[in-house]
């Protein structure tokens, strides 16, 4: 028996390796993505928190609109104008509108959100040695390209996040065509 049929009590075989390794990557993402959530615990924010925070800081002091923040982020959240309310709620963000055009509000990293992602800084990135020090770093880059050619598909079937949305189809935010969808 496989050691995740085991975990998940599942009697019945597996439909294939295809099944198997997509159940394993799900599995694998949520124990990663909960133990990263433990971390974050600590500091009162979440890890999707934590990840608009450290995009900000990385557009700082330029700041994003919404939408452009929902496409930077590791995982697609649909309401990304309510995480954004969330963290300027506590005064981890500000807001204002664009100098050059009104229509488009742009948000920015508060001092008070610099500050906390200063404290959490070590403790976060020790996170994914603590996770994955184990695999060898032959293991590791292994890894990261049979991760890279698996999500190679999703490209087929899904386009950006386009205002905190994945939308199906072979287009980018824009409408253009995508790159692979063009020749």
């Amino acid at each position: 028996m496989s050691k995740l049929k085991a975990e998940i009590s599942q009697e019945t075989p597996f439909s294939g390796p295809h099944e198997e390794v997509l159940l394993n990557l799900i599995r694998t993402t949520d124990c990663l993505q909960r133990a990263l959530q433990q971390t974050t615990r600590r500091w009162k924010i979440t890890s999707t928190q934590y990840n608009v925070l450290r995009i900000l800081r990385g557009a700082h002091p330029a700041g994003l609109p919404c939408s452009m923040i929902g496409d930077r982020m590791l995982t697609a959240d649909p309401d990304v104008t309510r995480l954004v309310s969330r963290l300027k709620a506590a005064e981890l963000v500000r807001q204002e509108r664009d100098k050059k055009d009104r229509r488009v509000v742009l948000t920015h990293i508060s001092q008070k959100g610099l500050e906390l992602l200063g404290e959490m800084d070590e403790a976060v990135s020790r996170f994914p040695a603590e996770m994955l020090s184990h695999l060898g770093d032959t293991d590791l880059r292994s890894l990261i390209t049979l991760l890279e050619r698996a999500r190679a598909q999703c490209d087929s079937r899904l386009s950006p996040t386009c205002n905190g949305t994945v939308h199906p189809g072979p287009v980018t935010c824009d409408g253009a065509p995508k790159a692979s969808e063009r020749e």
